[in-house]
């Protein structure tokens, strides 16, 4: 079992629902992360999500897409976000990290890392010759091989289709790793049952048409959607995109497993001196772990 489906094996058995904050690796400092993940931890987090900087990031609202480039300016890239990772596992054994980001930056991680013993990687890669997705077969891979030594737990790249990815799931479970996939209020049946098949730890429903921080949540339409994905998803459910303060995180934590909080998060730190990042993050938290466990 992964750590993550421990956790929502753990916390199902106590009545309560997953806590999972979001924050871009390295923002708002260049080596805060590790000390920020705990902030989390003792704010109440369950489940970090550490989001990868890219440079074209498809689903980020313009603050998530703020904090990346400033990151990036920083120098920040995959390579960093696992020493990050692991900083933080000299302390923590037990809280699960989910990497969320974006294709380009793991298959350049595979390309760099390559050997020859695990060049083809199992990644979701574009194919040259009918410029179509598909999936490669192989041994592990340099970047799934380094996540695990890392400490990281599980992994959710936004632009990698589920149709395309179930070597790769199969890789990831193999070393106790989940393969987190976005659904969203425009997902087809057909689309949750791709996902059901080869998803694992948590689906991530995505409760707003747009990118993250846009919009407001309609609560209604969350609960009314969540039990069409159970009808094909049996793993827990999160909900992000929207969820800004103890009251939303209240109301979605009545009908979902979890919920992710992002965007108000970089809001919450950003510009704040460095010694009052941590302090903001968890006392943050702590409210909104009290509204989910009231």
């Amino acid at each position: 079992m992964s750590r993550i489906a421990a956790t929502f094996a753990q916390l199902k058995a106590q009545g309560r629902k997953a806590l999972i904050p979001y924050v871009t690796a390295g923002f708002p400092f260049v080596d805060i992360t590790p000390e920020l993940m705990h902030a989390f931890v003792a704010g109440g987090a369950d489940v970090i999500e550490l989001g990868v900087p890219f440079s074209d990031p498809s689903a980020d609202g313009p603050v998530i897409q703020k904090a990346g480039d400033k990151a990036l300016s920083f120098g920040i890239g995959l390579t960093q976000v696992l020493k990050m990772v692991r900083t933080f596992r000299l302390q923590n054994q037990h809280t699960p990290v989910v990497l969320m980001g974006y294709a380009n930056p793991v298959e350049r991680y595979n390309q760099i890392h390559a050997t020859p013993e695990n060049r083809a990687t199992n990644t979701c890669a574009v194919n040259p010759q009918n410029s179509k997705l598909k999936t490669q077969n192989s041994t592990t891979s340099p970047f799934v091989k380094d996540a695990v030594a890392a400490g990281v737990d599980g992994v959710l790249v936004v632009d990698y289709p589920p149709e395309e990815c179930a070597d790769f799931a199969a890789e990831l479970k193999a070393n106790q790793m989940d393969l987190i996939f976005l659904l969203a209020p425009t997902s087809t049946d057909e689309r949750m049952q791709q996902v059901a098949r080869i998803a694992s730890g948590y689906v991530y429903y995505v409760s707003l048409k747009g990118v993250t921080g846009s919009g407001a949540l309609d609560t209604a339409a969350v609960e009314a959607m969540l039990p069409r994905i159970r009808q094909h998803v049996r793993i827990p459910v999160g909900v992000g995109f929207g969820i800004r303060d103890a009251a939303t995180a209240q109301a979605i934590g009545r009908v979902a497993d979890a919920v992710v909080i992002g965007t108000r998060i970089i809001q919450l730190i950003d510009k704040l001196p460095r010694d009052e990042v941590m302090l903001k993050a968890e006392s943050f938290l702590r409210e909104i772990r009290s509204a989910l466990d009231s």
